[in-house]
């Protein structure tokens, strides 16, 4: 699909200022080097950043670090999915990983909007675990899922393993929430989990810009960063043209089929539960692994309706697509290094590299490579 000479030219508007948090200079700039990716597939005029003081043509098109909430999307203009790169939520805890779970017996409080019925309807796509608001419902859910071994908690907004921390008792929960706050804890909530070992994720997702449609599943790998610890390194996909229907249809390995048909689910029960949202940008994180005991378990960790991790990939294989019209699947994948001796692919898209105030040296990119013709795989 090309921009017909004759048509306004889209220009690409970068949104910071999002609640993530871990947000470093590296980000930033990884966020400007992705929408000048979506820029070139939109044959746009322009990519600039966010300028409240300026006035912006209708076919502007918004790349937000961050999930909108439906009054910031009304008062830019973003109507649907045709207007950015991300989601748009009626309240803000749909966009963060409270949402994945219901609340504990006897919850205290939840926020406005909550819906009880989806924590009942997920609870057989997500893990064992809780929401919760307060710290009485955080001890609740923490008493009923330590008799089964240890359980991660989770802030709502970190990203690539930031904010996390696995307890096996009570104390160790009080630290974690002595260093959280009541105040926060009320605000954002916290999420308490089952944490499992010998962990696999999968990454299944669908992505749309202005009609163009790419769906995918693969698997997350780690790395080691500057300060030695393990996080997110990048993602192997495979990529089909069309929506998940699309997706579906392509023969896979039995592990991913059933991660696409969870994610899919849990996908179908939050657009049900909340008909103010949109996202043209649907990612979902989905674990298989065993318990402390040896309990096999799979389930949605979290989701992702904003510019992530595998965007470089996302981007890269719909702009393949565009080039191919004859092309329907391909292999993606997106990279991220640490430290000074980094090879770089040829072929790859650099997205970063350079040495950030926090971070330290990084190194970002993407591939793509054609993948089998496959049968039927357009939708």
């Amino acid at each position: 699909m090309h921009t017909s000479s004759t048509e306004p030219r889209a220009i690409v508007v970068v949104c910071h200022g999002g609640t993530k948090t871990a947000r470093s200079q590296h980000e930033v700039d990884t966020q400007r080097a992705l929408a000048g990716q979506l820029a070139l597939l939109l044959h746009a005029s322009d990519c600039v950043d966010f300028d409240a003081a300026c006035s912006y043509p209708p076919q502007r098109y918004f790349v937000p670090d961050d999930t909108l909430p439906v009054e910031t999307a009304r008062r830019l203009g973003i109507a649907s999915d045709d207007d950015l790169f991300g989601g748009v939520v009626p309240y803000p805890f749909v966009g963060t990983k409270v949402v994945v779970h219901g609340l504990p017996p006897g919850a205290q409080i939840k926020p406005e909007g909550w819906q009880d019925s989806l924590g009942e309807r997920v609870s057989e796509l997500v893990l064992p675990g809780f929401s919760a608001f307060t710290r009485d419902d955080a001890h609740t859910a923490a008493a009923l899922l330590l008799r089964n071994g240890p359980v991660r908690l989770k802030r709502p907004s970190g990203i690539g393993g930031a904010g996390q921390a696995v307890i096996a008792n009570r104390r160790e929960l009080d630290t974690q929430l002595n260093g959280i706050g009541d105040a926060t804890l009320m605000t954002e909530g916290i999420v308490l989990e089952r944490n499992l070992r010998e962990i696999t994720t999968f990454s299944v997702g669908e992505v749309r810009v202005r009609g163009r449609h790419a769906s995918y599943y693969g698997v997350q790998r780690l790395t080691q960063n500057n300060h030695g610890h393990a996080v997110y390194g990048g993602s192997e996909l495979v990529v089909v043209r069309g929506t998940l229907d699309a997706l579906q249809r392509t023969d896979m390995p039995g592990g991913a089929r059933a991660a696409v048909q969870c994610a899919r689910e849990f996908d179908d029960a939050i657009r049900s539960a909340f008909p103010g949202f949109i996202a043209s940008r649907r990612n979902y994180d989905v674990a298989s692994g065993v318990d402390e005991n040896g309990h096999a378990y799979r389930g949605v960790l979290e989701q992702s309706w904003r510019i992530g991790g595998a965007s470089g990939a996302e981007i890269g294989a719909l702009r393949a697509f565009e080039n191919d019209p004859a092309l329907t699947v391909v292999r993606a994948s997106t990279v991220e290094l640490y430290g000074e001796d980094v090879d770089v692919p040829a072929n790859a898209g650099i997205i970063y590299q350079g040495v950030d105030a926090h971070s330290g040296r990084v190194t970002k990119f993407f591939t793509v490579e054609s993948g089998p013709r496959t049968r039927g795989a357009s939708e």
